[in-house]
């Protein structure tokens, strides 16, 4: 499945900044037979697990986390950029391979021994879903697994995320 999906990922050099390459997405997402093959092969890496929620954060992670959520027959969460959310939240920090960035979720999203599935579109120092996680854990959830369609492998996110199940489709070396 990997090398399938993989001709749908087009690498765009330097951006957002110089240096980096940004696998962009959207041609996958565009095409409805790789995109229903990304949804069904995440979601099936997860089947054995009772989720309670899946968590998405924004912007990608939406267009993931949702069918995601639907195809294991679950709720879905979203975990926004700041000022996004209009009622009371947790936020936190991060870093990202070029910047720092933070993110909220409002505070009756999970549940206190909730089973949660954090997805994401892209695995790269693994600084975003780390500090996804931290949120959902601070509210009482537990991270079950989270799932990614392509995982940078060369930026070693998986190497910060040791404690979690990590699934991904495409890996790029």
């Amino acid at each position: 499945m990997g090398a399938y999906l993989r001709r749908y990922i087009r690498d765009i050099p330097d951006y957002p900044t110089k240096g980096v390459v940004f696998r962009d997405l959207t041609p996958l997402f565009k095409d409805a037979t790789a995109f229903r093959s990304a949804i069904d092969g995440l979601s099936g890496r997860f089947r054995d697990l009772k989720i309670d929620a899946v968590v998405g954060v924004e912007a990608r992670g939406f267009i993931v986390g949702a069918p995601v959520a639907l195809a294991l027959g679950t709720g879905f969460v979203p975990i926004r950029k700041p000022g996004k959310l209009p009622w009371r939240k947790r936020s936190t920090s991060y870093k990202l391979e070029y910047g720092v960035e933070s993110m909220e979720i409002h505070e009756d999203a999970i549940s206190s021994g909730q089973k949660v599935l954090l997805v994401d579109d892209l695995l790269a120092t693994g600084g975003t879903a780390r500090a996804a996680a931290k949120l959902i854990e601070e509210m009482g959830g537990t991270v079950l697994g989270m799932g990614f369609i392509v995982e940078l492998v060369y930026l070693k996110g998986r190497d910060m995320l040791r404690d979690y199940r990590v699934e991904s489709l495409v890996r790029i070396e």
